[in-house]
């Protein structure tokens, strides 16, 4: 039997995986007041690290602190915020040898917010929000208070900032950046027309809207080691009429891969609460088929990929080089092993749970 093609190696940039899942980045709401990990993502971060999949991405780090949806997100914008990183990943290389990677980003209009779990509403300033900012002083629904519209100043400080933090990811050893311009946060808002309504070099055209998240790549690119990759998600489309959509994205992603961009991981939706779509397995894998057709970069398919079967189907069928799971994996912090199981294929476990392998599968961890 042919070996599966999800547990085949995938290299992005000079980083070789061990197999297609992806570990997405997931916000956990769970740092302290500063952005500071804590208790909670060794937890989190080290079960699952054992899971044996190809690729664990850390959940969204702010650039700055006004960049935090809650104010339990965490940054990479202080010494603290380091340092605490710095810790729980000692505690998860202890024991496990997955990659780690790190998504940088900076949530605009959506930050000042409260925690799903308390509603996620905007909080004011009377709660103990914060001033958010964005491309237009639009905010994301009505009822809200609108953002600061940035000045050329913001711009140039919000480039700084995430150079900033890119070199902290280096120190901190991270294999991999994500820069996050998806799910309607502030890279996504520069993109889209429906948020951005500058007049100046940063607005009106499609070219005027890539333009910071190119610079933003440019400058990440410039200060992280060549041989770690670089890569991005995005969000195909707002599902909105006259928003962003899939061809703009594609031409995103072809002025990406001419600036040797690693992978692009492919989203959607989160800038306007109109969108609308029809959600359902694979629902957004037509956004990674499509790159797939226009970039050489690799190409990373995400929603609602729940199933074995669907995941090595997306791959072997050349829709994308690998899948990202997040909620399935949260369900299912083992599911590589048992996507592994049924599909016939190798993976790493760790030597202390060994002996769990099931009679029936005596080659599941090699």
């Amino acid at each position: 039997m042919a070996s599966p093609k999800l547990f085949s190696p995938l290299t992005l940039g000079r980083l070789e995986l061990p197999n297609r899942i992806v570990i997405s980045p997931m916000c956990q709401y769970s740092a302290d007041e500063n952005g500071s990990m804590t208790d909670w993502h060794k937890i989190h971060l080290g079960h699952l690290a054992l899971s044996g999949a190809g690729l664990l991405i850390v959940e969204a780090s702010a650039v700055a602190p006004e960049g935090r949806i809650t104010s339990g997100d965490v940054g990479l914008y202080s010494d603290d915020n380091e340092q605490a990183m710095a810790r729980v990943l000692e505690s998860v290389r202890a024991y496990s040898p997955i990659p780690i990677g790190i998504q940088l980003g900076h949530a605009g209009r959506k930050a000042s917010c409260q925690a799903p779990w308390e509603g996620g509403a905007q909080l004011s300033l009377e709660e103990g929000g914060w001033q958010t900012v964005a491309p237009s002083a639009v905010a994301y629904q009505d009822g809200q208070r609108p953002p600061q519209a940035m000045s050329l100043d913001d711009i140039e400080q919000l480039k700084a900032n995430f150079v900033a933090s890119a070199k902290r990811a280096e120190r901190l050893g991270f294999e991999l950046i994500e820069l996050h311009a998806a799910h309607g946060y502030l890279l996504h808002e520069f993109l889209s027309p429906l948020s951005n309504q500058r007049d100046d070099e940063y607005g009106g055209s499609l070219e005027n809207r890539m333009r910071i998240v190119l610079e933003i790549f440019d400058a990440v690119r410039a200060v992280f080691p060549d041989d770690k990759p670089v890569g991005i998600r995005i969000s195909g489309s707002d599902w909105v009429a006259g928003g962003w959509d899939l061809e703009q994205s594609v031409e995103l992603a072809k002025a990406l891969d001419a600036r040797g961009c690693s992978f692009i991981d492919c989203s959607g939706g989160g800038l306007d609460p109109r969108q609308t779509l029809n959600v359902g397995p694979n629902y957004q894998v037509p956004f990674a088929r499509r790159m797939k057709q226009e970039v050489a970069m690799p190409v990373i398919a995400v929603g609602l990929i729940t199933e074995p079967e669907q995941a090595e189907g997306i791959v072997f069928g050349g829709e994308a080089d690998a899948v990202a799971l997040a909620r399935g994996m949260l369900y299912d912090p083992r599911w590589p092993w048992h996507a592994a199981a049924k599909l016939g294929a190798t993976v790493h476990a760790p030597k202390q749970y060994l002996r769990s392998q099931p009679h029936t599968l005596k080659k599941l961890f090699g």
